[in-house]
């Protein structure tokens, strides 16, 4: 049975890697092994899981539902193990997190220093990006992720999710008035995004395209811009919640807002030596998230 594992767990690094090579090079093994194994699974199933070419590597429709078991059910051995564990090795080593700049201000900062005292052994290295990233490229271990994931490759813990709102500061709203209509928003002053067009579709009315006055990459940035009296904009619940509470920004035409909500997800991919660092952190801030 163990042989049994050991080929599965090569053959979702192959897959994760993307190939032999890079598979090999990541586990330090050789290509050869990984080979064997992915063989040995395909003899025992009578099926093909994946063809190998010489520039990439096609996964077969039976290989695909296969390969989705397996995850699944080496997660779940996983999760057994390292629960019997736990109690007897503290999680340490590094592990690199990276997530945009207004998620790690605001939801991951604040809790750091306990963090650091429940896990003192564990060395945080964290990264901004605002759009997302390779994993491999970047040597990232987690990363957070706002919206819906498109890579399959990589493992996904939900988080939550978080409402998108208009917010402006009551000191800009004074100055041009507070939009009762949607249509209001054509005589404003509208912050938006540079790169991250997407999130110039506001949620109002039949979820137009706004055309920013005044634009940046940083959702900090336009955050700023708002409790600075410049202008509307529509950011998450988790960038905003603060400075509503404390009366710096209000939100405007809540009425003709639609609820939706977007998904929040650390996606990594599998690895044995980081299995409990990675836990580690997503139990910790999973507990403390204000979405």
């Amino acid at each position: 049975m163990k042989s049994r594992w050991d080929d599965l767990e090569a053959l979702l690094a192959v897959v994760d890697a993307g190939g032999f090579t890079a598979a090999a090079e990541r586990l330090s093994t050789s290509t050869a092994r990984l080979s064997r194994a992915v063989s040995r699974l395909e003899r025992r199933l009578e099926t093909t899981l994946v063809h190998r070419t010489t520039r990439r590597l096609d996964i077969t429709e039976e290989g695909e539902a296969f390969i989705a078991q397996a995850r699944q059910a080496l997660g779940t051995l996983e999760t057994a193990e390292e629960a019997l564990t736990v109690r007897r090795r503290e999680p340490a080593g590094r592990l690199r997190v990276d997530a945009a700049t207004p998620f790690l201000l605001h939801q991951i900062v604040p809790h750091l220093a306990e963090f650091h005292a429940a896990y003192p052994k564990v060395r945080l290295e964290l990264t901004t990006h605002e759009t997302n990233i390779d994993l491999i490229e970047q040597r990232t271990d987690v990363a957070i992720r706002i919206g819906r994931l498109e890579d399959s490759t990589l493992h996904a813990r939900p988080l939550g999710h978080s409402r998108r709102r208009l917010v402006a500061s009551p000191a800009y709203l004074e100055r041009y008035g507070t939009p009762r209509h949607v249509e209001d928003l054509a005589h404003h002053v509208l912050l938006g995004f540079t790169h991250l067009t997407q999130l110039n579709r506001w949620p109002i009315g039949d979820g137009r395209t706004i055309q920013p006055t005044l634009a940046s990459s940083s959702g900090e940035a336009l955050l700023q811009m708002a409790e600075a009296d410049v202008g509307i904009a529509c950011l998450a619940d988790f960038l905003t919640r603060g400075a509503c509470q404390a009366g710096r920004l209000t939100v405007v035409l809540d009425d003709a807002t639609h609820e939706r909500h977007e998904p929040i997800q650390a996606v990594y991919y599998r690895n044995t030596a980081l299995h409990g660092r990675i836990n580690a952190f997503l139990d910790f801030f999973a507990d403390r998230l204000t979405l």
